[in-house]
């Protein structure tokens, strides 16, 4: 008989908290219909709650292989970002690869090269960032906190370099309005927000396949459930390490993406204003739970949407804050947690 052991339970849950989850939708769906909260926020925030679901995984993966809090995982959204950048409006067009408008949607067919492009990119850079860094750090047995204080400062870096290259200036990526989709009971949808909905539910998809069906993936969570018994098994924990950073920087930059074309403009603090709504949704799903992060994001998007009927938009940074703290107060694990 096999057992799962709780970390692994962690990174790969099961659904024992979705009876309340659904709960809580239906609840907001009721009170949208009649119009006590206006369903258009509601749709908003799921859309941004995907935008936020791919960067929390990508934290929740670095947490449950390397268990310390990445603090530079905004400012990687931001690179990617602002990479995507470099290829749509300088790389691409000398090229002859430009356009915008593409169908329904605002973008050109050049994101669908410029996309992968940047993911490929940041997965090597924060593959060369932890060769060069992080994994020095581990063979001196520095200590969690150490880890992610150097995160910080690696956040600070990014953003500095980000700002030197491309400047303070608000950016575009080559866009051309649309109309957008007009539904019952005054729900508009940016054609742009259908595609972000769609590609998130594609990658969660490919990487619970990932994660449960491959050689790498069953390798990944044996090395969440314990590095010391994975190294001894015969898995080359460094290697799986690179997978990891590969990955959570391959999200980290589709979720930038995705935020640059969700609010049409690219800033050099927009992963850093994101950083306390990705720590949120970890924190509301479950630390280091793939799972739980996805549905902490989704919560945390509608939460901020919603609350701009009665707020300023200026604080939705702040129900996300008062959310976590209260998940912390009330439900230290999270939705999702597990006993250690």
């Amino acid at each position: 008989m096999t057992t799962t052991s709780p970390r692994t339970q962690r990174l790969i849950p099961k659904w024992n908290a979705s009876y309340s989850v659904v709960a809580g939708f239906l609840i907001l769906l009721i009170l949208g219909f009649f119009s006590i909260i206006k369903l258009e926020l509601m749709v908003n925030g799921l859309f941004l709650g995907a935008i936020i679901a791919l960067g929390a995984i990508s934290l929740s993966l670095i947490y449950g292989i390397l268990n310390f809090a990445h603090l530079a995982q905004g400012d990687f959204m931001t690179l990617g970002a602002y990479i995507a950048l470099f290829l749509l409006g300088t790389l691409l067009p000398r090229l002859g690869l430009e356009g915008a408008g593409l169908g329904p949607f605002t973008f050109g067919y050049p994101v669908f090269i410029a996309l992968p492009l940047a993911i490929l990119a940041m997965a090597a850079i924060a593959i060369g960032l932890d060769v060069t860094i992080y994994r020095r750090l581990r063979r001196r047995g520095v200590s969690k906190v150490l880890l992610a204080m150097t995160s910080l400062g690696l956040a600070i870096a990014l953003r500095g370099a980000v700002q030197v290259i491309w400047g303070g200036d608000t950016y575009q990526y080559p866009r051309l309005s649309k109309e957008f989709y007009q539904l019952s009971m005054g729900i508009r949808i940016p054609p742009d927000n259908l595609f972000i909905g769609a590609m998130t539910i594609v990658l969660v998809v490919v990487l619970y396949l990932f994660l449960t069906r491959t050689r790498i993936g069953k390798a990944m969570r044996a090395t969440s459930d314990n590095m010391d018994l994975a190294r001894v098994s015969g898995i080359n924990t460094e290697n799986i390490i690179k997978w990891t950073w590969a990955l959570s920087a391959g999200l980290a930059a589709t979720a930038g993406v995705f935020l640059a074309i969700f609010q049409a403009q690219l800033l050099p603090i927009m992963g850093w204003r994101l950083l306390i709504l990705l720590f949120a949704s970890v924190i509301l799903g479950g630390i280091g739970n793939l799972y739980g992060a996805l549905v902490g994001a989704l919560i945390i998007g509608v939460a901020a949407e919603v609350s701009t009927q009665w707020l300023n938009p200026a604080y939705k940074i702040v129900i996300a804050f008062v959310i976590m703290i209260a998940a912390l107060l009330i439900r230290p694990k999270g939705i999702f947690g597990v006993k250690d």
